[in-house]
């Protein structure tokens, strides 16, 4: 039988094909508890004899319905659904690791994740190392006899480097090293770091695969083995979801490939459009030549996205936020993936706090903007931010 292709796979994975009454949809379980109907039906499931649903904390039925279907979207034996994208990876890391380990970032990683590494795990006597992106060799440097993880975005939020992957996995691999891939930015569509000898892959699944911003979750995937441990210590820290929002995730997902068709043609259509503006200095998008990730991009990736990093040529922080005021379209606000294209300007949305030296190193300039875009039409986009431009 004919193996079925992504699009079959968003619409029907991980799903019963005769679900309760009939219903064509997975029903919403508002359980916190499921009964047994005898201590014999109890002693079988204590006894591993049958999988099903206990207490709602170590599962669900929508949540099993969801994992399942990214699972298999990210071509992974195992995904573990979380409260949020920074629960998962925060869940990931305690469970892996210990005092006196050490985890090595690529700098270009979500300021969060690293923000937890250094300023939290390291109450735990956990070492965070930071090395340049896309710098092996001094990743390699930085691996000791207490190197535990490597994590890396690709593409990165909000520069678009995309990482070697096959590259990466090889570096943990011949150091023994586990890795973890953000791959938000890229989605499952566009890559599965998996298939490259990654060993987790990480998603904030509030972005694109929900893809209607009206949800907050996150997902770890990778094997049953590595992540058993992983989903023992979700039941005890109790980050976990809702069933309702597990329901509105499952029928994101539905439509997530036709939504990437769109937002990776609108990333590239508007990128080039900017690009040959005068009042652009430089665009961030792996799918133009001009971006130094663009010949790994293009090797390891099937489409580039929906988000672009643009600078204002000659313009100061003042002068870029009315370009992004004067946009009709885009609404502003933080946030990527959904299906209403968003625009922001970095220096105030995320470092307005930091000091000019901080945001230097974070490659944050005072001229910056980062457009998220949606699915509305190509064509409109573009005549809104050309008149945002010249406005």
């Amino acid at each position: 039988m004919r193996k079925a292709d992504l699009s079959t796979q968003c619409v029907h994975a991980g799903e019963a094909r005769q679900k309760d009454a009939g219903s064509i949809t997975t029903p919403v379980y508002t359980a916190a508890t499921f009964t047994f109907e005898s201590t014999d039906d109890l002693l079988r499931f204590v006894n591993g004899e049958e999988q099903r649903e206990e207490y709602g904390r170590y599962g669900n039925p929508n949540e099993k319905s969801v994992e399942a279907k990214i699972a298999a979207l990210e071509r992974c034996e195992e995904a573990i659904v979380y409260g949020s994208g920074m629960a998962a990876i925060v869940g990931l890391l305690m469970t892996k690791l210990s005092s006196g380990d050490e985890i090595v970032f690529f700098d270009q990683c979500y300021h969060r994740s690293r923000e937890f590494c250094a300023k939290h795990l390291a109450r735990f006597g956990v070492v965070t190392r930071q090395v340049k992106t896309g710098d092996f060799e001094a990743m390699e440097a930085a691996i000791n006899e207490n190197t535990k993880m490597l994590v890396s975005e690709s593409p990165t939020n909000p520069h678009l480097s995309v990482i070697d992957l096959e590259r990466f996995a090889a570096v943990g691999k011949a150091n023994e090293v586990e890795t973890l891939i953000d791959a938000t930015l890229a989605t499952p569509y566009n890559l599965n770091p998996t298939e490259y000898g990654v060993d987790y892959v990480l998603h904030s699944a509030t972005k694109y695969l929900g893809g209607h911003n009206d949800l907050i979750a996150g997902v770890i995937c990778g094997s049953k083995e590595q992540l058993e441990s992983v989903r023992k210590m979700r039941g005890i820290l109790g980050n976990i979801n809702s069933p309702h929002n597990m329901y509105l995730l499952e029928r994101g997902l539905k439509t997530f490939e036709l939504r990437m068709q769109r937002q990776n043609e609108n990333g590239l259509r508007l990128a080039q459009f900017l690009e040959a503006h005068p009042r652009v200095e430089r665009v961030y998008y792996p799918g133009l030549e001009s971006h130094p990730s663009h010949a790994i991009a293009k090797a390891q990736m099937k489409g580039f996205g929906g988000l672009i990093t643009f600078t204002i040529r000659d313009a100061d922080w003042k002068q870029t936020a009315n370009i992004v005021d004067a946009a009709r379209i885009p609404r502003i606000a933080p946030s990527l993936g959904g299906v209403e294209s968003l625009i922001e300007q970095p220096l105030v949305m995320s470092y307005f706090h930091c000091t000019p030296e901080e945001r230097e190193r974070f490659g944050i300039s005072d001229n910056m903007i980062r457009m998220s875009c949606g699915i509305e039409n190509t064509e409109d986009l573009i005549a809104d931010l050309e008149q945002a431009l010249t406005a």
